[in-house]
């Protein structure tokens, strides 16, 4: 398939998803949850094939060399298939942003203005090896009022397709148009680039999956893109923080799991507290089996300890494993000035019983989210109240942080009058 005919295609994709997305910003709440929740039962009733399909994806992914870790993203159980349809009866669950109004305010004219949430349109998905997104990144699409093309990897190809199918005999069988939902196909990667382009008819690309994919998307994508690109998040014990406190915040944000965005990667501490917590925290770390590659000062204070020396590189590096950064800072403008030289704009926590120290770092910390005296792996769609999230954002335009429904939503004015006129 040359690039053109992978144009043609998408064109015409983007053409049935335009129309559905029209369709969707009519249907109501009860319509998309029914929708919802026979997909659900769908899903739970197709279960062999749909466990079949997979098989043959692990099968090539075996004869592929891919390794154990993809491996398992890739694999489905009936435990895990029936995850995903309760995951969509939960997304049915959740309260529909649609339409939703707020801010109504009266002006000295009389009328009243405020903001309805509406969905966002076309929502192009492109994502890896887990084929339960095709059913999660749909039911929200869906929840929300929008349309998804969703583009999977072609590792998951065979799983993906049984799936999809699931969800669009689901939207039929409830009257609405099968175009709410459509899966890419093809495992061409023109495909990718043509739904990239697509800015006529698709409104927004949400990636999921390794750095390169996401810096794929952003450098050649003509439509807005919702994403993060690492997750370097730190912590900062603060001079008055409580020791017992700081250890336990530090050891869930970084051992709680190691491969995930919201995984403390650099610990600092200030000067003052240094004594009291950095050998404490470094020890407890490497009885987790955490390696440590700390500052001149933090191998000074854990000169007992095996510490390695930490580079500049290291404070730029998103580990996602059993690795962790520690820095003694001067002070809170220090730490400030460390995060913003080498976070990502992820999710920063600080650890003190200071008041002023706490809402300083609360407003001057440019991050998408920021925590006093909480781990950073609270950073995450669920735990913020979402019901279910589509990503991580660390853009500042549209949405910020865990993308829920809200987020796959905007805003528009509304104005209600009753025959005024402008004078």
């Amino acid at each position: 398939m040359v690039e053109t005919d992978a144009t043609k295609i998408m064109t015409a994709l983007g053409k049935r998803a335009k129309a559905a997305a029209a369709a969707m910003r009519m249907t109501n709440t009860q319509h998309k949850d029914a929708a919802l929740r026979l997909a659900a039962a769908v899903i739970r009733r197709e279960m062999t094939e749909i466990l079949a399909a997979n098989a043959m994806d692990m099968k090539a992914a075996q004869a592929n060399g891919l390794d154990a870790a993809l491996q398992d993203r890739l694999l489905l159980t009936s435990d895990r298939v029936d995850a995903m349809a309760e995951g969509l009866e939960q997304v049915a669950a959740l309260p529909d942003p649609v339409g939703a109004i707020d801010q109504l305010r009266y002006r000295p004219s009389g009328i009243q203005v405020g903001h309805m949430r509406v969905p966002l349109g076309v929502i192009g998905i492109i994502y890896e090896s887990r084929p339960n997104v095709t059913a999660d990144a749909a039911a929200l699409c869906l929840k929300s009022g929008n349309a998804a093309i969703l583009r999977g990897g072609s590792e998951a190809i065979h799983s993906n397709r049984a799936i999809a199918a699931c969800l669009r005999r689901a939207l039929v069988d409830t009257g609405l148009s099968q175009d709410a939902i459509q899966l890419i196909d093809s495992t061409d990667r023109a495909m990718v680039g043509a739904l990239l382009q697509s800015d006529t008819f698709v409104d927004v690309i949400i990636p999921r999956g390794g750095r390169s994919l996401i810096e794929r998307v952003s450098a050649e994508s003509r439509v807005p893109v919702i994403k993060h690109l690492d997750g370097i998040c730190h912590v900062y014990v603060d001079a008055a923080a409580d020791a017992a406190m700081a250890l336990k915040i530090a050891l869930n944000a970084k051992t709680h799991r190691y491969g995930v965005c919201n995984a403390m990667e650099t610990l600092l501490i200030h000067r003052d507290a240094a004594a009291t917590n950095t050998a404490p925290i470094v020890r407890a770390m490497i009885d987790k089996g955490v390696e440590i590659r700390g500052c001149e000062r933090t191998r000074e204070l854990c000169a007992d300890l095996n510490v390695g020396i930490a580079t500049d590189e290291d404070w730029a590096t998103e580990y996602l494993a059993p690795i962790l950064s520690v820095r003694i800072v001067d002070d809170i403008d220090a730490a400030i000035a460390h995060i913003e030289a080498y976070g990502s704009g992820h999710t920063e926590s600080i650890v003190t019983s200071d008041y002023e120290a706490g809402q300083r770092f609360l407003r001057e910390v440019d991050s998408a989210s920021v925590m006093w005296n909480a781990s950073t792996r609270f950073a995450d769609g669920f735990e913020y109240g979402l019901g279910a999230e589509i990503g991580i954002s660390t853009d500042r335009l549209h949405v910020r942080g865990p993308v829920g429904l809200d987020g796959l939503t905007t805003q528009k004015w509304i104005v209600l009058g009753h025959g005024e006129i402008r004078q």
